[in-house]
């Protein structure tokens, strides 16, 4: 499916549902072409104590290769938010290396607006306690999310803002309140995709790759499910956008996925 050049690299998955009911019965076979394009590293973002127990089997199963993060996604924030995270929290000495995917999403209810905040509020401040970073779900909420984040500043907060497609502007303002980097997933691929400007400005030391899959798969695979395995299209389009080789796009990306998520250097099996 790739060319010599895309094999010899080496990348990170920040942010990829593997254990996603989409893929039931061919895990092994999504994550085994995952490796055979170069992607050492699937990092599992958790959503509710729905989907939890998957994720955590899944990463058991393969612990040389996926890492998973612990937290309530917006979307899932209801009265019980409070129950969710004390579940959470009973968990946290399992190897977890990103609170997240926390934040804010009013794009298809404002019902529980109030409780998401809370629970944002909750989740950033147990990533202080535990030392880890976030990994941000943000929609349709910039504002709220903005005022959150001023008001925990002296939490020394670091993470990520995942699927961003937000502005230049909005990046170096999001600077001012931490160590954060973006995720940069298929998106930028998409034709007239306007966070493709964006990725043009962004200092590449502080993008890391995603696919989000089995959502957002770059072009020209778009209309099919996501992979890890496609990260090598997101990279390329990167290196495109900013005159770079994928070599160097590979390399940078990977190094601030280690450096951000605190995780050793993965073995390449050749």
């Amino acid at each position: 499916m790739f060319s010599n050049c895309y094999l010899s690299m080496t990348y990170i998955d920040t942010h990829t549902h593997n254990y996603d009911e989409a893929y039931a019965s061919e895990e092994e076979a999504v994550i085994q072409r995952a490796l055979d394009a170069g992607v050492r590293i699937m990092i599992q973002p958790d959503v509710d104590s729905g989907e939890r127990g998957r994720m955590i089997d899944l990463v058991k199963r393969y612990p040389d290769n996926l890492r998973m993060m612990l937290g309530l996604y917006p979307g899932s924030v209801g009265k019980n938010w409070q129950e969710e995270i004390d579940d959470i929290k009973n968990l946290l000495d399992e190897e977890v290396v990103a609170i997240g995917e926390i934040g804010l999403d009013y794009h298809y209810c404002t019902d529980f607006v109030q409780e998401q905040k809370d629970a944002f509020v909750a989740q950033l401040s147990l990533a202080a306690q535990r030392n880890l970073p976030v990994n941000i779900h943000l929609r349709d909420a910039t504002d709220d999310f903005f005022d959150i984040i001023s008001s925990c500043r002296h939490l020394g907060l670091r993470g990520n803002l995942h699927a961003f497609s937000g502005s230049f502007e909005t990046f170096c303002r999001l600077q001012k309140y931490g160590d954060w980097y973006v995720g940069i997933g298929g998106v930028v691929t998409f034709k007239k995709a306007a966070v493709a400007e964006s990725v043009g400005k962004i200092p590449l030391e502080r993008i890391v790759l995603e696919t989000d899959s089995p959502y957002l798969t770059p072009v020209p695979k778009r209309g099919t499910r996501n992979e890890s395995s496609l990260i090598p299209l997101i990279a390329a389009k990167i290196a495109e956008i900013k005159g770079l080789t994928l070599e160097e796009v590979a390399n940078q990306t990977t190094e601030n996925a280690l450096r951000l998520f605190e995780i050793n250097r993965p073995k390449i099996v050749l």
